[in-house]
Order: C-alpha cells, then structure tokens, then sequence
C-alpha cells in the first residue's frame, strides 16, 4: 500500500467515520484514481470502524511534519 498526499487527499471529504467497504463505495462514487481504491482494498478486511485518514494512513504527515517559518522569526 503507498499512499501519497495527493491520493490521501480524496478522501477528505469521506464520511468520516466509515467502514472499509463504504471509503470504497466513496472513492468510487467520487471518480478518485484508481490506487485509491487499491490501496483501500489492502486494509484488512475487519469490521473496523476508521475515523480518519490517519486510521487509514497511520504515517499520514501532519503539520508537524513540516517545517514553517513564523512572520516573526528571522531567517
């Protein structure tokens, strides 16, 4: 399974929290790539409830992740 931000960022408006047979459905209903739904389908198959990306994505890069300079800090 490789996700990247892009890929990830097709199931930002999934209705969160879903199964995995219903991000499935979504990210087929909404027309995304077609490794979305590969990478979807690689979840273990449970009944696993996810809540988020991160539940999906468990390395899913956060604002932490970045760097960002402040207005008020000098280079």
């Amino acid at each position: 399974m490789i996700w990247t931000i892009e890929l990830a960022s097709y199931l930002d408006d999934a209705p969160w929290p879903a199964s995995k047979e219903e991000l499935i459905d979504y990210a087929d209903r909404i027309g995304a790539p077609r490794e979305v739904i590969y990478n979807l389908e690689e979840l273990e198959t449970n009944d696993d409830i996810y809540e988020s990306i991160e539940d999906v994505w468990p390395d899913y890069p956060t604002d932490e992740d970045f760097f960002f300079l402040d207005d008020d800090d000098e280079y």
